[in-house]
């Protein structure tokens, strides 16, 4: 009979789950590697990992697989009596018990597991190095929390199981909890599957936790766990009674792994816990460098950690971080020390001093090169995760001074990263708290950028009010805030259909930039004159202040402001119907805008070029900017930019001979456009709707129209993108098309026109002058193609006889 192979690996008590790939490249690894070591925190799953291995490797070694467990030794001179009674060597008398297995195992085939050596990592690499130097057989697999750090040692960093990136059962961690759970006795149904998911992810794949928490679905539902799980350390209590003492609760296997750091490794770990997510290094030396940690030692004691598996790191060592229940543990132990309000204060200081350095290199600095504008805002982007537990704190401290200072400094990047509405609760609820000793200007400055997260949040009416307080309130020498504030009531302005009030803040824009050399500034004042040019009609002076604002921006260097200058000198070619030049400009913006990550602006120039490339009857392409667009806006809540793709697709649907679709996606563009308070004029809906009554009847447009505006964006969406068609319907209460063609302003002129009112008399009734009044009648003839006064008063009388 062929030889039973040895080994004294105990039975599964439960069936293994998940790490396949794991498997297969450890069991690859023993044969040319003397020396793996499988490190993790604790309640990675080490241990069962490595049973598993050598499992399947036990045909491979003849002279068997033999297990040496050492958790329960306290002291470092019996790990040799452990190992020699496992393999069932005596100590001789007069001869190192070393010597004696060194002897017998020399000529031997066989794999040693050692498994828990951290406690003793210092006699267990000396055991296993002197071992392997004299057994040329031998195969040594251990477990740890930190590597044995030995000649011939492979470090395999066990990770946490995959976790579920939607609702699916697909994912390790959240079979390994289905699995438990049944072992359990609770069988859980596909209704489960998103608090399980939820659950799985708020403990990071840690198969302990995991296990923990199947246990208790005996008593809880998984959403129930799930929401108690901030208190997990109380909650999962409940593991095996054969279980090691250090692996019963979730509390006694991080403990455990906490215990054995050192006093200075203790004090480090409870500090990282301030960041909201991973850091770097720079980050760490400033925050926790405090007694009794010198900034010089905090590179020395993170890389203890990270070899102790509490704290982990990307491949390069760039940036660090912690499980989410490693960090609550050291939170808790951050509190017990009475840190918790000196770190978090450090941490908030920190986040402004960081924040204003990078706002300053990216936006400020005349000579900064385009690289280190950048890398600023990447790095200030990095932040934004800590900025919001900071600002958290200035919040729960009070701290309104500091908390106003981070938001001012960061802010102004925001609008870049897409993450500009955040900022409105941020400053509300600083601004509600009490302001004492927090100078004027500063408090100006926080409604200042208060201003941009309306605006970006579609609040216009408030956004202007704010913004015009802002600016009433700020100093004169506070240029560059002062110059953004003009340039944001510009964009609210235009929004509002109030292209005459926006001129004067454009222009006292550029001249205050134009003062102090801001080529920023300069930039965006004049393409704010660009953009009220083109709204007028003025087409020769929108290309001109467009092509200076360009030149602007490249002297400034930011991709961003030179994106934005393209996109808009692409409008302006548009209008005047060159379509290949406007197509070029749109496509230039892209690669900027990609590099940067700005989803609004991008949103905004893919619906461009989609609306283009209809109008080019390139309906593929068309096709294909326009979902691309829509879908980002959808994905990062812009209506504005949904309302933006929703004009572009009615472009499509007309091109290619679907009128109704025209009219109807148009219809849910005006009524999300209005739902917002936007009133931007525009002649294309009017055009779009006269060659809709001429084909279609007037009751058929009137009709088409009432029932686009009470439809779903996606719903008109679908009907262009996918040719789906809408069957009748009853009738819906038809809605007059209302006239977008006009700025209320020049609406109200032309209806005091009806009254045979000259110049003058209509100036006094609205308390404006008769050149204002002669400025908005040549407006008026200009968008209608007019060339008398009587004209308009004929248009208007007859829009207010259409009027409800």
């Amino acid at each position: 009979m062929p030889n039973t192979p040895r080994h004294n690996l105990p039975a599964e008590p439960n069936r293994f789950v998940g790490r396949e790939r794991d498997l297969d490249d450890l069991h690859d690894l023993f044969g040319e590697t003397r020396v793996v070591t499988l490190c993790g925190v604790g309640g990675i799953g080490k241990t069962r990992l490595a049973l598993q291995v050598a499992a399947g490797l036990v045909p491979s070694f003849p002279d068997g697989v033999w297990l040496v467990e050492l958790a329960r030794l306290g002291r470092p001179e019996l790990v040799e009596q452990e190992v020699a009674g496992v393999l069932g060597v005596r100590e001789e008398a007069g001869r190192p018990l070393l010597d004696t297995m060194t002897a017998r195992l020399r000529d031997q085939r066989c794999l040693l597991l050692l498994d828990n050596c951290e406690h003793l990592v210092d006699r267990c690499a000396e055991v296993a190095a002197a071992l392997v130097a004299a057994c040329p057989s031998l195969r040594v697999l251990a477990t740890s929390r930190e590597p044995l750090r030995i000649a011939s040692e492979l470090i395999w960093r066990v990770p946490p199981l995959d976790l579920p990136d939607r609702v699916t059962a697909d994912a390790e961690s959240v079979q390994l909890f289905m699995d438990r759970a049944a072992a359990a006795g609770t069988r859980l149904g596909p209704e489960s599957l998103p608090d399980v998911v939820r659950l799985c992810r708020a403990l990071d794949g840690l198969p302990l936790a995991l296990e923990l928490a199947a246990a208790r679905t005996s008593l809880l539902s998984p959403g129930q766990i799930a929401d108690r799980i901030d208190d997990r350390f109380s909650l999962l209590t409940t593991g095996g009674r054969t279980a090691p003492p250090r692996q019963r609760t979730l509390l006694a296997a991080v403990e455990w792994s906490y215990d054995l750091l050192s006093a200075k490794e203790q004090v480090l770990l409870r500090r990282l816990s301030v960041f909201a997510g991973d850091f770097d290094l720079e980050l760490a030396e400033q925050v926790c460098a405090e007694r009794p940690i010198p900034g010089g030692e905090i590179v020395d004691l993170l890389g203890g950690l990270v070899d102790k598996s509490l704290v982990l790191c990307d491949e390069s060592r760039r940036r660090y971080w912690l499980l989410e229940t490693i960090k609550r543990y050291a939170l808790e132990r951050l509190e017990q020390a009475g840190e918790r309000e000196v770190l978090r204060e450090r941490h908030l200081d920190v986040l402004c001093e960081l924040q204003e350095r990078h706002f300053t290199t990216e936006m400020v600095r005349p000579d900064a090169p385009w690289q280190a504008r950048l890398e600023a805002l990447t790095a200030s982007r990095d932040l934004i995760d800590d900025q919001r537990v900071a600002l958290d704190w200035a919040v729960e401290s009070g701290n309104v001074a500091a908390g106003l200072r981070l938001c001012r400094t960061s802010t102004g990047l925001l609008p870049l990263a897409g993450n500009v509405l955040e900022i409105v609760g941020r400053l509300e609820r600083l601004l509600s708290l009490d302001p004492a000793g927090v100078p004027e200007g500063q408090l100006a400055h926080a409604r200042a950028y208060l201003a941009y997260g309306l605006e970006a949040r579609d609040e216009l009416s408030r956004a202007l009010e704010v913004a015009e307080e802002s600016l009433s309130r700020m100093s004169r020498e506070d240029v560059f805030p002062r110059c953004v504030m003009h340039s944001l009531v510009v964009t609210v302005l235009l929004r509002m259909g109030r292209a005459d009030d926006a001129v004067h803040h454009a222009e006292e824009g550029l001249a205050l930039a134009a003062r102090t050399g801001d080529t920023w500034n300069q930039a965006a004042g004049l393409l704010g004159l660009s953009a009220v040019a083109l709204v007028r009609g003025r087409l020769r002076e929108a290309q001109r202040h467009g092509e200076e604002a360009l030149a602007r921006a490249r002297e400034h260097g930011h991709r961003w402001l030179m994106a934005r200058t393209a996109v808009q000198l692409g409008s302006v070619a548009e209008a005047r119907g060159d379509l290949m030049t406007a197509r070029t400009l749109y496509e230039m913006a892209v690669p900027w805008l990609s590099e940067l990550g700005s989803d609004p602006e991008l949103t905004r120039c893919l619906a461009r070029i989609g609306r283009v490339a209809a109008m080019l009857h390139e309906f593929g392409a068309a096709r294909e900017q326009l979902a691309a667009s829509l879908e980002l806006a959808r994905a990062t809540g812009q209506r504005q930019g949904i309302a933006r793709c929703l004009v572009g697709l009615s472009v499509l649907a007309e091109c290619q001979g679907d009128l109704e679709g025209a009219v109807l996606a148009a219809a849910a563009a005006a009524g999300l456009r209005e739902s917002i308070g936007q009133h931007s004029a525009t002649t294309r809906f009017e055009e779009l709707l006269g060659r809709a009554r001429t084909k279609l009847g007037e009751g058929r447009t009137t009709s088409l129209w009432s029932r686009g505006r009470t439809m779903s964006s996606d719903d008109a969406a679908r009907h262009v993108l996918e040719g789906e068609r809408f069957t009748p319907r009853a009738p819906v209460a038809a809605e007059p098309v209302k006239h977008s063609l006009l700025t209320s302003r020049e609406l109200e002129i032309a209806g005091l026109l009806t009254r045979g009112l000259s110049n003058r008399a209509i100036a006094e009734e609205l308390v404006i002058s008769p050149a204002t009044v002669a400025r908005h009648i040549a407006n008026i003839m200009e968008k209608l193609g007019y060339t008398s006064r009587a004209q308009i008063a004929v248009w208007a009388t007859e829009r207010q006889k259409g009027a409800p």
